[in-house]
């Protein structure tokens, strides 16, 4: 059985489902290497300019499967230290392998999503909840560290740094709720409805330039990236004008007077080869 699996429902989304329903969707190695191998496969579809991670059944994810993680392969000659590291880059190369796609990610969290399950979501660029969602910060529960996966650094930046520190020093739970109140998700879909509701949002987001929803997540991650304000401002505007010169605005113009939906191509602009007299 594929411990993640792949569909395309609607043109230009891929669904991509952590698929070990009967443990929460916890993650093992052989799960974590999956997720990895297809990340890369759908970043690779041009066809493809949303993906939606989700988990299979009433979980997105439950965590470090802590009866059965697995082994790392390639570990003949090696200590059990550089072992124990290597192991934990399998888990915290997804964050940033999520970050480098050049389709934005949305996370339909159906569920409970708790310590690498967690971390997995806020490196998504859009999380929703299920209204039975709960999140919570499981390191610390069990004897280690919360700050695991980019969390100590994605999650103050995404709902500041008195909930971070609430949440991963005290390892309370946070239903979908309260998640939605500190900003850790921007919806909540009622009960069994968080796919559907994705789906949604990434065919609203597919009707857009896939140029310009690759640029605009760039940016979005540079912006949390980037410390100062004018730094900022540079890049965006280098990104608007590479954007500029599509014929995605003069696209935009033609459709708005003949009352009809735009349909961007991300070709150069004609008019910019246009010789004088």
């Amino acid at each position: 059985m594929s411990l993640v699996t792949v569909d395309r429902p609607q043109p230009h989304t891929t669904v991509v489902t952590l698929n070990r329903p009967d443990v929460l969707n916890a993650m093992s190695i052989d799960l974590v290497i999956e997720l990895h191998d297809t990340l890369e496969e759908v970043a690779a579809d041009n066809d493809c300019y949303v993906v939606v991670l989700t988990g299979a059944g009433r979980a997105f994810c439950s965590g470090l499967d802590l009866k059965d993680y697995g082994i790392i392969p390639n570990i003949d000659g090696l200590t059990v230290g550089r072992i124990a590291q290597r192991s934990m880059r399998y888990y915290s190369r997804l964050v940033s392998q999520l970050r480098r796609m050049h389709q934005p990610v949305i996370a339909a969290v159906n569920g409970p999503a708790y310590g690498g399950g967690m971390c997995l979501s806020l490196a998504a660029e859009i999380r929703i909840a299920d209204e039975t969602a709960t999140f919570n910060a499981t390191g610390i529960v069990n004897g280690l560290t919360s700050t695991e996966m980019a969390a100590s650094w994605l999650l103050p930046r995404l709902i500041g740094a008195a909930h971070a520190n609430d949440l991963l020093l005290t390892g309370r739970k946070v239903d979908a709720d309260e998640a939605y109140r500190m900003g850790l998700v921007s919806r909540i879909a009622p009960a069994g409805t968080t796919l559907e509701l994705a789906l949604e949002i990434a065919a609203g987001m597919a009707k857009f330039s896939p140029y310009g929803l690759a640029m605009t997540k760039d940016i979005l991650w540079v912006g949390l990236e980037t410390a100062a304000l004018e730094s900022a401002i540079e890049i965006e505007d280098r990104n608007q004008l590479m954007l500029g010169f599509t014929e995605n605005l003069q696209e935009a113009i033609r459709a708005f007077a003949e009352g009809r939906e735009p349909a961007y191509t991300d070709e150069p602009r004609r008019d910019l080869f246009d010789t004088p007299g």
